[in-house]
């Protein structure tokens, strides 16, 4: 049979077939901001699966629902893995949740706090935990230097 004469894909139907988000396989570990945020996010997905099936469910909007569907998924196994983590202060050590204030070769001041992946924004001055910045950081004191992708970086402060 040629070509021309074979069915089209159904469009819909393959933006529907949404692939889960992928689950971390570190440990689940989250500060009290962290946990809130999952809280949300969780209310959030609940909130657009009652939506999209109120609006007709897949016959509506396969999209809608499969994106509801995955993100409802993705929330609530990542609520169910959730590790409240709040260690004892150790004074002067980088440790989670606390935030670090490192010095770069070319003399840039950074802050960063150390989270949880889901959690981190780098941009917003959070990395996570496993993240390698954070693993070569985490422990240290000011004035340690550690090696961060082939520079190295000072700690100048901890809070």
């Amino acid at each position: 049979m040629a070509v021309a004469f074979t069915r089209e894909e159904d469009y819909e139907a393959q933006a529907a077939n949404l692939p889960d988000r992928p689950v971390s396989t570190h440990p689940n570990l989250v500060t009290a901001s962290g946990l809130a945020a999952i809280d949300a996010d969780l209310a959030s997905a609940r909130a657009a699966y009652a939506a999209a099936q109120a609006e007709g469910g897949i016959s509506a909007d396969r999209t809608a629902m499969a994106r509801a569907t995955r993100d409802l998924r993705y929330w609530s196994a990542r609520r169910a893995s959730a590790q409240l983590t709040e260690p004892e202060p150790q004074a002067g050590r980088v440790q989670f949740g606390g935030t670090v204030e490192i010095e770069r070769e070319d003399g840039r001041r950074q802050a960063f706090r150390i989270v949880g992946e889901d959690e981190a924004d780098p941009a917003k001055g959070s990395v996570s935990y496993v993240s390698p910045l954070a693993r070569a950081l985490l422990g240290k004191a000011p004035g340690d230097t550690v090696a961060v992708n082939g520079a190295e970086v000072e700690v100048v402060a901890v809070r």
